[in-house]
């Protein structure tokens, strides 16, 4: 998931007594995914550290952790965060510091050999894709998002449980098309930063950056602000 607007500017939309059309969930779906916004910058520095492979891990991972929050959102997790701010607080930094843990890690991991290949095996992706999971399951932000947003476009007249299920679904599903653009744009250029040897760290760093960066934004953003 990337970039969201703020939750009390959603929360204006159901104020309509008339349930939004579903060709509208679409359109704004499509227009939410597409924007670049944390998820994205986390998704595109592990494919520019790591090759195509371990980008689609870490979307494959995040996209897991969206669907978990839009899970516990159906069935009333993002109500608990919203009356209770400890609960969001303490999933709030534990997020943010297990960001910045894995930035610390990709600084003190020893360079790859300048001979090594920029692709992993199966064994080297399952933890990349559980940072992805743990990365978005600990963004209290984003079961509130779907709390709010999703509800805009149920029908009163059937079982709300199953349609902020299903929307949420594909939701997350409309992402992953448009994360997995984001990835193979990244991909496209990271070999290129390989073959150079003063640029070949860089790919390193800027993931490392990158992730400390998003722990500390988080940790410091407005407690209900948007993702």
């Amino acid at each position: 998931m990337n970039e969201i607007p703020q939750i009390t500017q959603i929360t204006t939309l159901g104020s309509a007594s008339a349930t939004l059309p579903f060709s509208a969930f679409l359109l704004a779906s499509l227009v939410l995914a597409a924007t670049p916004g944390p998820g994205v910058i986390y998704i595109v520095a592990r494919t520019l550290a790591q090759g195509r492979r371990a980008g689609l891990a870490s979307l494959a991972g995040v996209a897991f952790g969206n669907l978990a929050n839009a899970i516990g959102a159906s069935i009333g997790l993002a109500a608990l965060f919203a009356i209770s701010s400890l609960a969001f607080t303490v999933v709030k930094y534990a997020g943010a510091a297990y960001l910045v843990y894995l930035g610390v890690k990709a600084i003190c991991a020893p360079p790859a050999p300048q001979t090594a290949s920029a692709t992993f095996g199966a064994a080297s992706l399952a933890p990349i894709f559980r940072d992805g999971f743990v990365v978005a399951l600990l963004n209290p932000k984003t079961a509130l998002f779907f709390a709010a947003f999703l509800p805009q476009f149920v029908d009163p007249a059937a079982s709300a449980l199953l349609q902020t299920l299903l929307l949420g679904s594909l939701f997350v599903l409309i992402a992953v098309v448009t994360d997995s653009l984001y990835v193979l744009s990244a991909s496209a250029i990271q070999p290129a930063l390989m073959r150079r040897s003063r640029l070949r760290g860089v790919g390193r760093y800027l993931s490392a950056g990158v992730l400390i960066g998003l722990g500390v934004l988080a940790a410091v953003t407005d407690t209900r602000g948007g993702k």
